[in-house]
């Protein structure tokens, strides 16, 4: 299923508005973007075997990782992409798509507090 680029923005929204109170107060100076796909730099980089499998990640130092010297200049905002083209694939239905956006808001986000792979896994992302 595919949907327009506006719609699907709506949907992260909507997503990033349904996580509870404390993380959305914790989250600072990152932005939100949909991208259809990685680009192909991207996918080099990460030696990912294909453009076509990656729905989301999380670009920027995790709070784990900030130490006293974070912020004593001007830094670029950390950045959660979503792969709307990626993400659509794996979905059948509207709500499958609306899940989907949630669960892998909530993947990337666990990476923004420095959780890794295993420990998002393991709470159910």
């Amino acid at each position: 299923m595919s949907m327009e680029r506006e719609a699907f923005e709506k949907i992260v929204e909507q997503s990033f508005e349904k996580l509870p109170e404390v993380f959305k107060r914790a989250i600072e100076n990152v932005g939100i973007v949909v991208e259809d796909y990685p680009d192909d730099v991207l996918v080099q980089k990460m030696q990912l075997p294909s453009k076509y499998n990656l729905l989301g990640l999380y670009h920027g130092i995790p709070l784990t990782g900030r130490g006293t010297w974070y912020g004593m200049t001007p830094v670029t905002p950390d950045k959660i992409s979503l792969y709307q083209k990626n993400i659509e694939s794996h979905c059948r239905t509207q709500n499958e798509i609306e899940q989907a956006i949630y669960d892998v808001l909530i993947h990337e986000i666990g990476h923004y507090f420095g959780m890794n792979e295993k420990e998002i896994r393991e709470a159910g992302y």
